[in-house]
């Protein structure tokens, strides 16, 4: 099948290459393969493409299809490094609860057959403080009790933030720019992780944009990096989401600190975990923006960190 992968795509995982992140070196390989991995997919399922979805994520490759009976659906293939295979299972587990439905369960490795949601209308197209409510309903159904047993995919969030704690103290390292803001991001992990309140299936990668209008419900949850840990974790992504405009505004910090305030209370949540997996996560996000040369994505997360 002939066709361009968006460069919205192609742009993230080079700089995966380039920021050694989370086995980034094997992406080149699966993009030279994509078409023919599209080809096999659409044959397979019987499936005709209507579009490529564009921009699209940074972490797979989006086609809108319908089924062989016509029915819309949505096939999505990612690389190893996107841990298609933790989303299989999240989604899976979730079965539909606050989250897109799964249509092959048990499908081909790193094909994911998807219900069709509204690929262009997220809760982010609403005014902040309906996006937010309608994005903190969409949380209280995605976090429920892991699968039973230590054989599911899902790392935890000790597991997750190890690794993006070395790679932080190498970049630290070379960039004592950095240094003062990672020591204090550091130090509250180790803190958080001493005494962990609650284990959840955690959406991993929540935030407003990943939150899509539906058919069978209102508003539905989409591509997670699934993740076992507490809630704290998965509502400090949501926290700095539109950090453009919280940045722009004079009153920015307060505007900070009273948001994990409100998305605290309003998630049963304390206030100050929150404050520090924020922190933890925006500096974590800020110094790889940094390291792979987003330098304006780096300056606005690195401030908005420094007001937590």
């Amino acid at each position: 099948m002939a066709f361009e992968p968006p460069q919205r795509l192609v742009r993230a995982l080079s700089e995966a290459r380039q920021g050694g992140v989370d086995g980034g070196d094997g992406v080149g390989g699966w993009l030279d393969e994509l078409p023919e991995l599209v080809g096999e997919a659409v044959a397979l399922r019987e499936l005709t493409v209507e579009r490529v979805q564009a921009p699209g994520g940074r972490s797979s490759l989006v086609l809108l299809v319908r089924q062989f009976d016509g029915t819309p659906a949505v096939l999505k293939l990612a690389p190893g490094r996107a841990r298609p295979e933790s989303e299989r299972a999240a989604l899976g587990h979730w079965d539909g609860r606050g989250a897109v439905r799964l249509l092959n369960p048990g499908d081909t490795p790193g094909v994911l057959l998807l219900e069709r949601l509204h690929p262009d209308l997220s809760v982010r197209s609403l005014p902040e403080a309906k996006a937010l409510l309608e994005a903190t309903g969409v949380l209280r159904r995605l976090w429920v009790e892991p699968p039973d047993g230590d054989g599911h995919l899902f790392e935890t969030v000790a597991e997750r933030t190890g690794r993006q704690a070395e790679a932080m103290r190498a970049s630290a390292t070379a960039d004592r720019d950095v240094a003062a803001l990672v020591d204090a991001a550091l130090a509250a992990r180790v803190e958080l992780l001493a005494s962990p309140p609650e284990e959840r299936l955690l959406h991993g990668t929540f935030r407003q944009s990943k939150v899509l209008a539906g058919e069978r419900m209102p508003w539905l949850a989409v591509g997670p990096d699934p993740v076992v840990g507490e809630c704290a974790f998965d509502l400090a992504r949501l926290v700095r989401d539109r950090v453009e405009d919280v940045i722009a505004s004079p009153s920015g910090a307060a505007t900070t600190r009273r948001r994990v305030k409100r998305l605290a209370e309003s998630l049963d949540v304390d206030q100050e975990r929150l404050r520090g997996w924020t922190l933890f996560r925006a500096v974590e996000s800020g110094v790889r923006a940094r390291r792979v040369g987003r330098a304006r994505d780096a300056e606005l997360l690195l401030e908005f960190a420094g007001w937590l």
